[in-house]
């Protein structure tokens, strides 16, 4: 396969018209181009399939399974389990209502993860919902998906999380509740995080793997001080606020919006099926990456939320906006401040989890030419997706100063689970249309019916929840129709803006030396 080279990028390495130009390739044929100006372009076959592997300018294999699992963890356990306990527990009205909706929540979020698990190993690219539902439902319906997560949902949620991220770290320097740190430091640091991790996953993947790796440990291990500090407590004898667990249940609405809090702390189970082209073996690396975290964090969140209630009085819980700062302020005095950092590192760890997923969705949504191509293109010598990474940290910093992010999040809280009950029922329906598609993992079908069941109920109570927030999600997901047959579905598009198209798409090549990603043959 002959290497992907720009002209005007090979004629601004100074190459002489006329002149035959050795690539090294990927151990293919060797395969001749031929440019305008009369020069040939031949990939030459390494004898070394190693060295091979390691010149082909595509995105690599280096995710493993201890990897896969720090992804998912280190996604998941964000900022959630740290700052929403009192929200459910306030839904609920009761301890052991509360820990039910814990429960059920983890569940959920298994059975979705393991309907996910056979799409992954069925449709083996990555993007996640996006090629589940272009395989299963056509070009169209995965171009919204792509525009919605594209205008809101992935920059608003990285920038949220790194708005925690700033407003924890900066929190031991202002001790006084009565002198808050200023907004504008926080989103300072906000957008350092975010510039920072973006450009340890523009450098290397291995890099970025490690600090997702790294920071995953240190939040299990926050949480684990705070599960054994909860047991010690309870052992001493402080089980008052065990007794009765179930009285003053509510039930209706006000339990579908505890699961809504819930859900929130379980996000990004997905996040690993973005990932999917570099995953070494990922038949099997991928189940058993999802077996292992999901269980794991249901236990761990379970755990720390009786820890939680334990330290805590029901009202403490439902006053306090950051429940583990409010534990650690009660339970370790002058070492109080290892809370606020805890939530610190395990959101800095939730956005290098997001740069390293979600950009790839970018990523495969210009491969598949529902974005500039630009986006598509790998840079030549870290084999890491430049282009999509800083466009996808821009996206972010955009909203760095928008004054009620969480507004934005909440217009598109039902968009979310809309693509992922549809990339599931997109599954429901390959079963049908495609039978012998190979699966190497089938799971039995009532699985991901009541999934598609579970999300539809979702994304109704979400809408009666909040009609108007709806209807301005559904308004902004209808501008993806315009766009999308200009942008994707017109092809005869004017020569002046083709023209356009190919110079910045020329000069962003010669600036990041980024090239199309090598197929494999």
């Amino acid at each position: 396969m002959p290497t992907m080279v720009s002209e005007d990028v090979k004629t601004s390495l100074g190459e002489e018209p006329g002149r035959t130009h050795i690539l090294k390739g990927s151990g293919k044929t060797d395969e001749m181009t031929k440019a305008k100006n009369g020069n040939e372009y031949r990939v030459e076959a390494t004898s070394d399939p190693v060295t091979a592997e390691s010149d082909a300018v595509r995105l690599t294999k280096q995710i493993g399974m201890f990897s896969g699992a720090t992804i998912i963890i280190g996604n998941i356990v964000g900022s959630g389990i740290f700052l929403t306990p009192g929200g459910v527990l306030k839904n609920t009205g009761s301890l052991g209502m509360s820990m039910v909706v814990w429960v059920v929540s983890g569940l959920f979020s298994l059975v979705g993860a393991l309907c996910f698990a056979e799409l992954g190993t069925t449709i083996t690219e990555s993007g996640a919902e996006y090629s589940y539902i272009k395989a299963s439902f056509g070009d169209l319906a995965a171009f919204l998906v792509l525009w919605v997560s594209l205008v809101i949902i992935v920059p608003t949620g990285n920038m949220l999380v790194a708005l925690v991220f700033g407003s924890y770290i900066i929190q031991p320097f202002y001790p006084d509740p009565e002198c808050p740190p200023p907004d504008l430091f926080i989103r300072i640091m906000a957008v350092l995080c975010v510039a920072l991790l973006t450009f340890v996953n523009c450098w290397s993947v291995p890099w970025a793997t490690k600090v997702q790796d790294v920071f995953t440990i240190a939040k299990v291990l926050a949480l684990l001080v705070i599960i054994v500090s909860g047991l010690v407590y309870i052992c001493m004898g402080h089980t008052e606020n065990f007794q009765e667990p179930f009285k003053n249940s509510k039930g209706g609405s006000d339990i579908a919006l505890a699961f809504y809090g819930g859900l929130f702390a379980y996000a990004a189970w997905n996040y690993l099926n973005y990932l999917t082209e570099e995953i070494k073996n990922p038949y099997r690396n991928l189940p058993w990456a999802i077996g292992v975290s999901l269980p794991l964090v249901t236990i761990i969140y379970v755990l720390a939320n009786i820890a939680y209630f334990a330290v805590l009085t029901p009202e403490e819980l439902e006053n306090s906006n950051a429940v583990a700062v409010t534990f650690g302020e009660k339970l370790f005095g002058p070492m109080a401040w290892i809370m606020p950092v805890s939530v610190a590192m395990s959101t800095f760890g939730g956005v290098n989890g997001g740069c390293l997923s979600l950009s790839r969705l970018f990523f495969v949504g210009a491969r598949e030419g529902q974005l500039p191509s630009v986006m598509s293109m790998i840079q030549v010598k870290r084999k890491t997706p430049l282009p999509s990474l800083i466009f996808t940290c821009f996206l972010s910093i955009m909203y760095v100063f928008v004054e009620k992010i969480e507004t934005l999040l909440n217009y598109f809280s039902f968009m979310t689970w809309l693509a992922i009950g549809a990339a599931v029922a997109g599954q429901l329906y390959l079963r049908w249309a495609k039978p012998d598609l190979p699966r190497p993992i089938k799971l039995n079908i009532m699985l991901p019916i009541i999934f598609v069941g579970a999300c539809l109920f979702l994304v109704v109570m979400g809408t009666i929840a909040a009609p108007m927030d709806t209807l301005i999600g559904v308004l902004i997901t209808l501008t993806g129709f315009p766009v999308y047959f200009i942008g994707v579905w017109w092809k005869k598009k004017p020569k002046c803006l083709v023209q356009f198209s190919h110079t910045v798409t020329v000069f962003l090549q010669k600036v990041f030396i980024i090239v199309p990603q090598e197929k494999e043959d």
